[in-house]
This record gives C-alpha cells, sequence and structure tokens, in this order.
C-alpha cells in the first residue's frame, strides 16, 4: 500500500509548490510559541479560520501567557470565548493551562511528552503542538490531510485510520514538519475541498441554529451579562 519512492517526491513537491506560491497568512503561522499554538489548535477545532483569527488575537492580548491564563477567572474566559462556539472547548483550555502549570512549571513540551492526561488535548492536538511550535518530525491527519491522502494516493474512503498514519508517515519529508502540515491543510482547504472531490469528513458538524448548542450559548451570555 505504500507508494514508490518518485510517487512520494511528485506527492510533495506539488504540495509545496503550492504553499510557496497561495500559502496563507496566518497570525500562529507567525510565531513557535507553543501556548499561543496551542490556544489556536484548540479554536481551530470545528470552527473556521476566518472566524478564530480576531477570537484568537483577542485571546492572547488579554492572555499572553499559559501562566495568566492559569489565573484567570474561568467565568472571564467563557466571556471572552462566547461566539466561537463549544463553550467546553474554553474551560478545557482554562483546566489545561492550570494543570501545565502546576505540574510542569508551565512547559509545555515537557507537558506533552510526559504522557500525562491533559484537559482538551487529544492524540491531533499533542501532535499539532509538537509540529507547528517545535517542527518535530511528527504527523498528523485532520480532514484535510486525510481527504489529500485518500485523493492523492487513489484510496477507498473506507481506509483505516491506521493505513491512513502510516501513509502520512511514509510520505512526511524529515526536517519540514511545520511547513509540509501547514501546506497540507492549506491545499486542502483551498485547492481539494470536499465539495470539489466528494469526498466526505468522518463526522460532521451538526446543525447550530435550534440546537441545544445555540440554547445552552444564550443561557450562558445571559449569566455572563
Amino acid at each position: 500500500m505504500i507508494p514508490p519512492a518518485e510517487k512520494i517526491d511528485s506527492f510533495q513537491e506539488k504540495i509545496f509548490s503550492f504553499y510557496r506560491t497561495s500559502g496563507r497568512n496566518l497570525p500562529w503561522r507567525k510565531t513557535t510559541d507553543p501556548y499561543a499554538i496551542f490556544v489556536s489548535e484548540v479554536m481551530l477545532q470545528q470552527t473556521q479560520v476566518d472566524r478564530v483569527i480576531p477570537f484568537y488575537q483577542r485571546w492572547l492580548q488579554r492572555w499572553p501567557t499559559i501562566h495568566t491564563l492559569a489565573q484567570a477567572d474561568r467565568a472571564e474566559v467563557l466571556k471572552m470565548w462566547l461566539g466561537l462556539g463549544y463553550n467546553n472547548r474554553a474551560v478545557n483550555l482554562h483546566k489545561a493551562s492550570q494543570c501545565i502549570v502546576q505540574q510542569f512549571t508551565g512547559n509545555i513540551k515537557e507537558a506533552l511528552e510526559s504522557g500525562t492526561k491533559i484537559p482538551g488535548i487529544g492524540p491531533y492536538t499533542e501532535r499539532a503542538v509538537r509540529i507547528f511550535a517545535f517542527n518535530e518530525d511528527l504527523v498528523t491527519v485532520d480532514t484535510n490531510i486525510r481527504r489529500i491522502l485518500i485523493h492523492q494516493l487513489n484510496l477507498p474512503e473506507t481506509v483505516s485510520d491506521a493505513d491512513l498514519w502510516q501513509l502520512a508517515e511514509h510520505c512526511l519529508p524529515y526536517g519540514q514538519s511545520r511547513d509540509w502540515h501547514n501546506a497540507l491543510m492549506d491545499y486542502g482547504s483551498l485547492v481539494l475541498t470536499s465539495r470539489k472531490t466528494g469526498i466526505k469528513p468522518k463526522t460532521q458538524q451538526s446543525r447550530f441554529e435550534g440546537s441545544d448548542r445555540q440554547i445552552r450559548a444564550m443561557i450562558l451570555r445571559f449569566f455572563l451579562q
């Protein structure tokens, strides 16, 4: 199932060529601060990039370090998050900051490498922070990357997660993990979209209007006013 080396080389060049000319200019790509990248990764979960940018910038102005966030009041954290959706992400981000400060003196790299269960940090987020903050030679597979691998390598949509991760590892250009994953995400978002390819994500976000999430958000907004 592993593609030949020449096919992988051609795939890498195609993605990098696109990224050199059309890569997005995003604020979290201008830093290697693991805290800032952690914040961006949590905010980007199930939320569009354009919507995240102003929240991300306001958040870092208010809490520029993991230590300042850990000391914040939970109600203020939730108030700052209002409008971004899935408010449990804000709660977990706050809990994670407290855990990392208390157990690892704020050292995010040490916390991620420790194997300790940290609120809101699953396998994808852990690897994403290590990739984008430290350029570690790791892979991670989100919806966009899954779609690209399936399309470019002619895989069935029923391909297993284990096989996809194995393929992703074979396609990784060592020493360039940060740029490679940024390039893949841009290519998936701007070129190989779900609509264009017909490849649907494994899970889809439920409708917000009229949902329990909307009602909870309205209640929370009322109490935080």
